[in-house]
């Protein structure tokens, strides 16, 4: 694989420039300073909090871990990496810079914060300085001009060739884990021994994958974003909720599967309903799509499934209208992903700034824009059964249309998610997440 990312590395990075010379001119700055960060500690505690690089810092660099050190760009000159290598015998002491990106860096290293920030330019007021409040040290402080971080931000939708290649390798460890995972429902695993079996396939511990995972085993699946890891199994595995990605040099995967137990066939074909609208929805990730759009269309097609399976007697339209739909569909299509699982920029309207408000009623979509080539984002349809939703449905007008035999004989499931990582290209999209299962 690093023989690819060597080929692929030098296009991306002249890309990186290209965008950064117009955001800086655009924002009348003459350099881009970006600080890896560095680990925030607890309250009332001498512990830190796992460290999370600066997304900007690993768009440039291939690096998860320097903190303290600090990327320097100069239009017309070779980008800069201060790298801090602190003496300390208390943690593991990051190595040296190696590897296929190095040769396109000026790298000096250093030992103390201090010293990092002599390398920097002399007059930060021309700096363009992109972090947060713990990124930086008390006598240089992140400014994160709007002209600047809008242009980079809109961009960074569109995945250079190096990133895809990443986010590949991410979609090909999560897919590893969640088969693993699978396997450990099969066996009738707690969901902290599925969590574990997951984490030992990817060969990644939980502050290195992109989010928290969601394992889910029977009603805990309509719990959108359970975490809790029940750590004894329970006395029947009727169904099963997996989702969790992996990392690749700082580039997510986000992947979500729902399978159902031995004796589960008639949640099973539930599953294989929402299934085949998810891939119907994957179809249309094309070049011109209306991300809104294809979302309220989401709504039409899961209802048209929850009637095809005799949860609702009324249409799909009456079911959108009446919120009927958002009851058992509660959240968005999908969202950008890249550096970040929930990439910036879903909601602008251009390079300059401005927002694509989300269709009325539906609050919890994160992405507005429209789908263009290069873009990569998620599509995970969803049914649930939720009691504090449909407990809101239950004095309507249309509850009636309901079959709440049938709902309430479902709520011992859970729910289904279903979710793929895919790339909107010039023709056919790419499906990072089912072509890394093919793999498999």
């Amino acid at each position: 694989m690093n023989d690819a990312l060597a080929a692929l590395y030098p296009q991306h990075l002249a890309t990186l420039r290209e965008r950064t010379d117009t955001a800086l001119a655009r924002g009348g700055f003459d350099h881009l300073v970006v600080p890896a960060g560095r680990p925030i500690t607890k309250f009332l505690d001498d512990q830190d909090y796992p460290f999370v690089t600066n997304p900007h810092f690993r768009h440039w660099l291939p690096l998860t871990d320097a903190p303290g050190s600090w990327l320097v760009y100069t239009p017309g000159e070779k980008p800069k990496l201060v790298f801090l290598q602190p003496r300390d015998y208390w943690h593991v002491v990051p190595e040296a810079p190696t590897g296929y990106w190095v040769d396109q860096f000026d790298i000096v290293v250093v030992r103390k914060p201090a010293d990092a920030i002599a390398e920097l330019p002399a007059t930060l007021s021309r700096c363009a300085i992109i972090g947060d409040q713990y990124c930086n040290l008390q006598d240089v402080c992140a400014n994160n001009p709007p002209a600047v971080v809008d242009h980079l931000h809109y961009h960074r939708a569109y995945k250079t060739p190096y990133e895809l290649e990443l986010m590949r390798e991410a979609s090909r460890r999560g897919t590893r884990g969640h088969r693993a995972a699978e396997r450990a429902f099969r066996d009738g695993e707690s969901e902290l021994g599925i969590h574990l079996a997951y984490l030992t396939a990817v060969g990644q511990i939980d502050a290195e994958l992109p989010y928290a995972s969601i394992v889910g085993l029977n009603e805990h699946g309509a719990v959108l974003h359970y975490t809790n890891f029940d750590r004894s199994a329970p006395a029947e595995s009727r169904s099963f909720l997996i989702d969790a990605g992996a990392s690749a040099s700082g580039y997510a995967s986000d992947i979500t599967r729902t399978y159902a137990g031995s004796k589960a066939g008639e949640f099973q074909a539930l599953i294989d309903s929402v299934d085949a609208a998810e891939r119907s929805f994957v179809a249309k990730v094309r070049a011109g799509q209306s991300y809104p759009d294809l979302h309220v269309h989401a709504h039409h097609a899961l209802a048209g499934v929850l009637r095809e399976h005799g949860f609702i007697r009324m249409s799909p339209e009456s079911a959108v209208e009446s919120g009927v739909s958002s009851a058992f569909f509660p959240h968005g299509l999908g969202h950008g992903i890249g550096l970040q699982v929930h990439d910036v920029g879903g909601f602008q309207a251009s390079e300059t700034g401005g927002t694509i408000a989300r269709p009325e009623g539906h609050p919890y979509l994160r992405l507005t824009r429209q789908l263009e080539a290069g873009m990569v984002v998620t599509i995970e349809p969803g049914i649930y059964f939720i009691d504090m939703l449909l407990a809101e449905l239950r004095n309507k007008p249309f509850s009636n249309d309901i079959d709440w035999v049938k709902v309430d004989a479902f709520r011992k499931y859970g729910g289904i998610r279903i979710e793929d990582d895919v790339v909107c290209t010039t023709g056919e999209p790419e499906n990072l997440t089912r072509d890394a299962f093919a793999l498999l």
